[in-house]
């Protein structure tokens, strides 16, 4: 069995690494026969190597039937619990929940967690991750307590590479305070127990979509010596298509009420996307404590699409272009190195050294073409953009215990980093179209970071634990291109920060925790380029956008309380509340330049958030005394309000806030283990928002229903089924923008189907 699994996963490996090298794309019929002739070899070999006994082997476990079997005492410990027991605010997901579902991609996985809400239509990969339904970097993601590097996608990461992820309600001083909505942490597995082979390959599908994945993951020990390796691919194939019957539609109307503009915009598109990921790990762990890792992550992939969509007038003005057509490509590669030093001190202290460095390369192609009726083809323009960056990152950490009680740690973290990119454009001159533009841009920009951070966490009763903590991070950004003149922007910020945790006296598991935080989001580089992105049709709903080099970073005091109830194993109840106040809130203003409509990046006033979150966990016998299945439950909803003082209201949200989202699971085990299943459904709400006075927007409701089942044939081969979007709803969504000539609007609709994905997971 063993060797027949190897076989089968080195070939398979072997044709998709020989495929995605040498850019030679295979029918799609024939990648589907050979993925689920390897799913369905590896299913056969594991069932006949668990009903297949030799003789001997039962003649000798026959005698053993007739005797007394052994007695089992189980015990268990109340261990360690980061979310009960740290002062400071967190949710950690582990492994096993990160893997139930069998996702490919870590949005899906996010998407299922308390508070979160991922944006984009139901079924769709990819969209916004968002706290308190917060996006637009208010909401931190980091990979390995750092930030992700510009370009880089938590969809093309695996989630078979990922050891934890934490969700840090309030900030803390140890990572970037650019965190007013929250942080979520993603952690690559680090750690080395056992010595691990395991192999996943996996085949899914839908109306409009197939994937394929495989996942192999190594790790042993020698010693002081351990490592690890994780290594993944993936390919996705997808097709869409507007609904004719319920197509994107252009809409105009006067200051009356008249309506003078109507088009229907229906079209088609599909494409390709895949990449692998590899994450090896070097580990010694030496006699006096000292600890040094070398941790690598490699992530590279490429992605092709074609477009084609149709606009006709029925009323008012015609486009630019009746007919657009294009063909569109990337490539990227990402490389990450850490290495980390940890060496003890004496009386219990500790020093920790790390040096990072990374760099991401990205090459887009893209090559719209434009009819107008009558005339053909009048646009004909080849894009390419090229882009670099690279950063060198040095962090340091002491901790000790330098009073009874107390936990100290201070520390740095300081980053150099330097983004190029080089945008080519070529039109060619065809009669009855525009004149040509062609253009030569390019531009650097070099980021200079450097935080300093102090942090004190101490037991002031048994019952009465504080952090308080202070972090000084200044951002100086220079940046200079041959399309727009030298820009430097400086800015710092001091957060101090406290959070508070009370374990109620005359109680077993209640609690409260409060924190006051300071934090703030720094404008990206791209906001801060006055670099014009051209769009194709020009409109109020469709601007070209260019960055503000005058943009101030946003500044948010904020307050989270929250009160927690344990009272049986895995049980827990929990309430949340927190405000935001922001200052220096940026929005995108629209502007009408050179006869063209301009969107662009402006700070504008003070906005302010309030959330309220409950969420409830707990096996179903902890609340029913009869007997029941072995079900567990989990429960959350989050309700989020926020007011942008400058704008007008009703629905002057912030930043398209979702209003209202949900949680609801169940999973249950046989008791033999054998078979394990569970369900999850999750909802936001949308509805309308007031971006600006004059700029309106909509996004209907999105409800997603995954079912999964995990079948184990034995202690080494297992299969997962999953079903997931089973509610296939449309998602809607609208921008509109009115002024006194009157109301421009464009409607837009999403179509998905239901997907089903089966994965083979066997341990050699």
């Amino acid at each position: 069995m063993q060797h027949n699994t190897a076989a089968c996963f080195l070939a398979f490996s072997h044709f998709y690494s020989a495929n995605f090298f040498s850019q030679v794309m295979m029918p799609r019929r024939c990648l589907r026969l050979t993925v689920l002739c390897c799913a369905v070899l590896l299913a056969w070999n594991a069932q006949a190597q668990q009903s297949e006994t030799p003789a001997t082997e039962a003649a000798a476990a026959a005698p053993l039937k007739a005797e007394k079997p052994m007695q089992t005492v189980e015990v268990k410990g109340s261990g360690y619990d980061p979310r009960r027991d740290d002062t400071a605010s967190k949710m950690v997901v582990g492994s096993e929940e990160i893997l139930k579902y069998g996702d490919t991609n870590v949005t899906d996985v996010l998407k299922r967690l308390p508070g979160i809400t991922v944006s984009g239509a139901a079924g769709r990969s990819g969209g916004e991750i968002r706290m308190r339904g917060l996006g637009s970097g208010y909401t931190q993601i980091l990979l390995n307590g750092e930030r992700a590097p510009a370009g880089f996608s938590l969809d093309t990461l695996s989630p078979d590479v990922i050891e934890r992820i934490e969700i840090l309600h309030a900030a803390s001083a140890e990572y970037s305070t650019q965190s007013i909505a929250g942080t979520i942490n993603v952690v690559l597995k680090k750690a080395v127990k056992t010595a691990q082979r395991d192999v996943k390959l996996g085949v899914g599908g839908g109306r409009d979509a197939f994937s394929s994945n495989g996942n192999l993951q190594l790790s042993d020990k020698d010693g002081i010596f351990s490592y690890s390796l994780a290594a993944s691919f993936y390919r996705y194939d997808y097709h869409y298509e507007n609904p004719k019957d319920r197509p994107a539609l252009d809409l105009g109307y006067l200051p009356d009420g008249q309506q003078n503009l109507l088009r229907r915009i229906t079209g088609t598109g599909d494409g390709r996307s895949e990449g692998i990921n590899l994450s090896p790990r070097l580990n010694w762990a030496f006699a006096d404590g000292d600890n040094l890792t070398a941790q690598f992550f490699l992530n590279g992939g490429r992605s092709d699409n074609r477009s084609h969509s149709r606009t006709d007038t029925l009323l008012g003005a015609r486009p630019d272009y009746d007919t657009n057509d294009g063909t569109s490509g990337n490539h990227y590669v990402f490389g990450r190195t850490d290495l980390t030093w940890v060496r003890k001190l004496d009386g219990g202290a500790k020093l920790e050294l790390g040096l990072r460095a990374s760099a991401t390369s990205n090459t887009a192609d893209s090559h719209p073409l434009g009819y107008i009726d009558g005339v053909g083809l009048v646009l004909d323009r080849n894009v390419r953009v090229e882009a670099s960056y690279s950063s060198l990152s040095s962090t340091g950490k002491y901790s000790t215990p330098w009073m009874p009680g107390h936990a100290l740690s201070m520390g740095w973290d300081g980053t150099l980093s330097r983004r190029e990119e080089e945008r080519l454009q070529r039109e060619q001159a065809l009669p009855g179209g525009r004149p040509p533009v062609d253009s030569d841009e390019h531009f650097d920009a070099d980021i200079k970071l450097l935080a300093l951070y102090a942090q004190d966490e101490w037991d002031i009763t048994p019952r009465w634990s504080m952090y308080a903590g202070v972090r000084w991070e200044g951002i100086d950004t220079r940046s200079a291109g041959d399309t727009f003149e030298a820009v430097q922007q400086r800015s710092s910020v001091w957060s101090p920060l406290l959070q508070t945790l009370w374990k109620l006296p005359d109680t077993k598991g209640d609690q409260v925790r409060l924190a006051l935080t300071r934090t703030y989001k720094s404008p990206s580089t791209s906001n801060l380029i006055p670099r014009r992105s051209i769009a194709t049709n020009n409109s109020q709903t469709e601007p070209d956008r260019v960055g503000n080099p005058n943009l101030k970073p946003e500044l948010a005091l904020g307050i989270d309380a929250s009160y927690e109830h344990y009272w049986a194993d895995s049980a827990l109840l929990s309430a949340r509340a927190s405000a935001r106040r922001i200052d220096g809130y940026t929005r995108q203003g629209l502007l009408f330049i050179d006869d063209r409509w301009v969107s662009t990046p402006i700070n504008d006033g003070r906005a302010n958030t309030q959330t309220l979150e409950l969420e409830a966990k707990f096996p179903l016998r902890a609340v029913l005394a009869a007997p029941v299945p072995a079900l567990d439950v989990r429960a959350s909803i989050s309700r989020n309000w926020s007011q942008v003082e400058r704008v007008p209201g009703p629905d002057n949200r912030l930043d398209q806030q979702t209003p209202l989202s949900g949680n609801f699971g169940l999973d249950y085990k046989t008791p033999d283990g054998v078979l394990s299943t569970g369900g999850s459904f999750n909802f936001r709400t949308g509805g309308p928002v007031r971006i600006t006075e004059r700029q309106s927007a909509y996004t209907s409701p999105r409800r997603d229903l995954d079912l999964y089942a995990v079948w184990k044939f034995d202690a080494k081969n297992q299969l997962r089924v999953v079903v997931s979007n089973l509610l296939a709803q449309d998602f809607e969504s609208n921008t509109s923008y009115t002024d006194a000539s009157g109301t421009v609007a464009r409607n837009g609709i999403s179509t998905s189907s239901p997907q089903a994905r089966a994965t083979m997971e066997m341990k050699f």
